[in-house]
């Protein structure tokens, strides 16, 4: 795989205060009943002890960064980078992250998009896990910069049922790993069961959690059949909730009752049909925890992982959201979601901080170092069965 030869009170109470709810957490549905992620990600005994290897031979530093994606802005040192600089060859190396996203500044043209991508790729010591927003619709960065097949938002195509939903993944992926993408930031798994709710709104595949639930398989499917590992997002559930969490922390009041019965659905069933990875939302549940989902132990370890049975990566939605960072410094933010269980940090502000942060962590006795090697681990495993 290798391509080259805050306060710890506080984070404790935040743990302690998590396990005491979690802990009598029963979730309800299919994944739970069978607690087991059933993604079709056997890897060969060879390729399990290359990843063992690996991560025994990494420093801290370099596990840690494994746990970051970021803009490529933010490696190149300046705005709308097309091509690879010498500032970014060089932060490769003193910042080796796990993967970077790409948006529309990074784009011209195909040619370009996939030199880019496959330049990033030459210079890192270990693949990168190259992101993309591709949805359709109105969040669609490929198809409205370089032409790729545009699509209508995913829920004017509900009627059309799995086979479409099913095709229409299937041929953003195609797109997307021709171009070097191994991973899309996508099928939205919210249900937009709020009329007010514009976030969400005609992005999600239904109306219905039941209906969404059966869409969602169908796109896990399309997206794994094109070729690029797919995330479910944005868990617990966006759809229900005023506020825009690019602006301000989105609030849903609903019990864990109410949530198994309605918003967890969708995840349930993709998690089943093999998701490879579930982005955690800055919602803020006040019926179920105390703090954003995103930073929570409650929903990322205590429902998702323990109750849902997921053994696949999480990944958190992007921690250059307001919803966060007007609450919580960046190294906050960064110390709290690895502590609640997220295995990907997307997009933290100051990557290099966040970085240092998790570190001083590890040492400072925070969280152990195992920690650490568990989301690496999972991150290694994503990125050998995605390989080029």
């Amino acid at each position: 795989m290798r391509k080259k030869s805050i306060s710890v009170l506080r984070l404790l109470g935040m743990a302690v205060a998590s396990l005491c709810i979690y802990s009598c957490i029963a979730v309800k549905g299919e994944a739970a009943e069978t607690g087991r992620y059933i993604a079709e990600d056997v890897l060969s005994p060879e390729v399990e002890t290359e990843i063992t290897e690996m991560i025994a031979s990494m420093s801290l530093h370099e596990k840690v960064c494994q746990m970051i994606v970021c803009y490529p802005s933010q490696l190149a040192g300046v705005k709308n980078v097309t091509e690879m600089n010498d500032t970014m060859e060089q932060m490769l190396e003193l910042l080796p992250v796990g993967g970077v996203i790409l948006d529309k500044t990074n784009m011209k043209n195909k040619a370009q998009v996939a030199k880019f991508i496959s330049d990033m790729q030459e210079h890192s010591d270990i693949e990168l896990l190259t992101m993309c927003d591709e949805e359709g619709g109105r969040v669609a960065r490929l198809s409205g910069s370089v032409g790729t097949t545009r699509f209508l938002p995913m829920l004017s195509y509900e009627s059309a049922g799995t086979p479409q939903a099913y095709l229409n993944a299937k041929v953003i992926a195609s797109d997307m790993s021709a171009l070097g993408f191994n991973m899309d930031l996508a099928p939205v798994a919210d249900v937009w069961s709020n009329p007010e709710n514009n976030v969400i709104g005609d992005r999600a595949y239904s109306k219905d959690f039941d209906n969404a639930s059966v869409l969602i398989p169908a796109a896990v499917a399309g997206f794994h059949d094109g070729g690029v590992a797919c995330t479910l997002k944005h868990f617990p559930g966006h759809g229900d909730t005023y506020e825009d969490s690019h602006e301000q922390l989105p609030v849903i009041w609903k019990s864990l009752e109410d949530l198994q019965n309605g918003e967890f659905k969708p995840f349930v069933s993709g998690i089943n049909a093999g998701a490879d990875c579930v982005m955690i939302a800055h919602i803020l549940a006040p019926k179920v925890d105390t703090v954003p989902a995103s930073l929570s132990s409650v929903f990322v370890t205590g429902i998702l992982r323990q109750g849902m049975g997921y053994n696949g990566v999480i990944i958190t939605d992007s921690l250059e959201m307001k919803a966060l960072t007007d609450n919580y410094s960046t190294s906050e933010i960064a110390v709290y979601a690895v502590n609640a269980g997220n295995d990907i940090l997307l997009l933290p502000t100051d990557p290099a901080e966040a970085a240092a942060a998790i570190e001083n962590a590890v040492l400072t006795g925070v969280f152990p170092e195992e920690r650490i090697d568990e989301s690496v681990y999972r991150i290694l495993r994503l990125k050998a069965r995605f390989r080029e």
